[in-house]
């Protein structure tokens, strides 16, 4: 047990809680421009976000505002300033994170999977997760699909990419969390916020914990992936 406990520390710590060694720093006109890129993007982005969501379940219409969402925090993440990948400790040395946060979402998939069990037995919340899920299920899957992860992509080249590094040094997870649970209110459902919320501290401690994007990128991409194929089979139409 002993052994686990060390095993499963030695992965966590450097994933999740510790800061690895980075050099970003940016000078003061740079910085101000990034906030004021953000925070342009944000009210673009959010607007579209809750628009896409408001279309009936099926309209094309949502496959197109969806990708402009995409879109709009892939283009807002770059035009901000510069973004790194980030690196994690391995072997004495910094490797690219590409396993581990694989790892990690699939247990943060697998922990709403069962959170969904106890919420499709409470009415009230039932019905938010289907109104999620009702684009997928009467939708084209493989567009669905296509969206979905586009839009994981792009959420983290912007609220753990862009957005994050526009915070500063004091508090960068906290708030970056809050201000991506906030983009998500004007859908209007509170399910949607709840899962930023929650993931997107994950996501943030990733952020911080790498200096890059790449590790919450892979960690979303693969929490969506269970969350488009498995939710379904919980909450049939």
């Amino acid at each position: 047990m002993t052994d686990w406990r060390g095993r499963a520390e030695q992965v966590i710590a450097p994933s999740l809680i510790e800061r690895g060694p980075r050099d970003h720093e940016q000078s003061d006109p740079e910085f101000r421009r990034r906030r004021i890129v953000v925070a342009i993007v944000l009210v673009v982005g959010t607007s579209l976000l809750a628009v896409s969501l408001s279309t009936r379940p099926g309209d094309s219409a949502f496959y197109y505002l969806s990708l402009a969402v995409a879109l709009t925090w892939v283009v807002g993440g770059f035009l901000s300033g510069p973004l790194h990948l980030g690196y994690l400790p391995f072997r004495g040395g910094l490797r690219r994170p590409v396993v581990t946060p694989i790892i990690i979402g699939l247990i943060a998939g697998g922990v709403f999977i069962l959170g969904a069990l106890v919420v499709r037995e409470i009415a009230p919340l039932r019905n938010y997760v289907e109104n999620i899920l009702a684009h997928a299920q009467q939708g084209s899957m493989i567009l669905i699909t296509l969206v979905t992860l586009a839009n994981g992509a792009a959420e983290e080249v912007f609220f753990r990419g862009g957005l994050f590094a526009a915070i500063g040094r004091k508090y960068p997870v906290p708030i970056s969390t809050v201000i991506y649970a906030a983009a998500t209110i004007a859908t209007g459902n509170p399910m949607l916020v709840f899962a930023a919320l929650t993931l997107g501290f994950v996501l943030a401690l990733q952020r911080r914990a790498s200096g890059g994007i790449l590790a919450p990128m892979l960690t979303h991409v693969t929490w969506s992936t269970m969350m488009l194929f498995l939710l379904p089979l919980l909450f049939p139409i």
